[in-house]
């Protein structure tokens, strides 16, 4: 799922990787408030409790144009796997939020006039985020293209201290 993403950016030395997350989200706006508590508990437990105001923004855009965007209107009940998923991985000195989704529609950051309501999280991610990035879904070997594991991955990168005492 990576691949796409490393292309842009220095090579990062397998050594680093110090962990990663994932949850499965239900087709439901609700799912949008799990996906901060899972965020919140995951970078308490890798000790990057500091990063979760920008971090929790942009999980909750990705996941909002997820369940917003890219969802039929009417998903079916049947689902195999969760339609949305979120990623979290870390390395040593970068975070990586990602949202998988069923559609292979590109995410378009569009201009919300000045009384829109919505249309700007893209905009937000782009400010909050060091980049963001999508690519479509690797598909699984001996899947085709146009089955149930398709879509789009939108991801989100933070840059890490390299020294987290140089943080503070």
């Amino acid at each position: 799922m990576l691949e796409p993403l490393r292309r842009g950016f220095p090579p990062t030395d397998p050594s680093g990787v110090a962990g990663s997350a994932s949850c499965a989200l239900p087709a439901r706006y609700e799912a949008v408030g799990g996906a901060r508590k899972f965020t919140r508990s995951t970078l308490d437990r890798w000790e990057l409790g500091d990063r979760f105001d920008d971090v929790a923004l942009v999980v909750s855009e990705l996941v909002t144009n997820a369940l917003r965007h890219a969802l039929p209107g009417e998903p079916p009940r049947d689902f195999q796997d969760p339609p949305v998923r979120l990623h979290l991985m870390r390395w040593t000195s970068r975070l990586v939020c990602a949202v998988r989704d069923p559609s292979r529609r590109s995410p378009v950051a569009g201009e919300a006039a000045d009384s829109a309501e919505s249309g700007r999280g893209l905009f937000l991610v782009e400010c909050v985020s060091d980049s963001w990035g999508w690519h479509p879904s690797p598909v699984p070997v001996g899947e085709l293209p146009s089955g149930p594991h398709c879509g789009k991955v939108v991801w989100a990168l933070f840059r890490l201290p390299e020294n987290p005492d140089a943080a503070v």
